[in-house]
């Protein structure tokens, strides 16, 4: 299982890394979660960059010009297994975790669960998905710092 999961998702820095500790069990976690949500994957990349690099991505590809913590792109057809790059600005999260008075590994555990439950169709536009969404990302987090 080990192996399988990490031909699928990969972790990528383009800025100073940070430490992921786990990544291994993390991929299998992620894995479980396409499983569950009965999504197929292929691949996906997590890419974590600092705000100047997020905020080109957002003004380029979707005419915001601010930074995000968080971009997804989904490259595949609906119906083909999930391929998709996730932008993480690890400096956003930073300053998230600061604000909602959290550590920044929660944090980026629940920005990565965030960018996943996207690629499974789930939204946040409206306040009832954002709801369903937090419950959601709520529910794995809790999973996966129990297991």
């Amino acid at each position: 299982m080990d192996n399988f999961a990490s031909e699928k998702i990969h972790f990528h820095f383009t800025c100073k890394p940070f430490t992921l500790k786990d990544r291994t069990s993390l991929k299998r976690f992620i894995e479980n979660i396409f499983i569950k949500e009965k999504c197929a994957l292929r691949e996906l990349n997590f890419i974590f960059c600092d705000n100047r690099e997020i905020k080109a991505l957002n003004k380029r590809y979707l005419d915001h010009n601010y930074s995000t913590d968080i971009l997804t792109f989904y490259f595949s057809k609906k119906e083909e297994a999930i391929i998709s790059d996730v932008f993480i600005s690890q400096e956003q999260v930073k300053l998230n975790a600061k604000e909602f008075k959290t550590s920044f590994k929660r944090e980026i555990h629940r920005v990565i669960l965030h960018g996943i439950l996207h690629l499974c169709g789930y939204n946040d536009k409206s306040s009832k998905d954002k709801e369903s969404m937090r419950a959601k990302e709520d529910f794995y987090l809790n999973k996966y710092f129990l297991s």
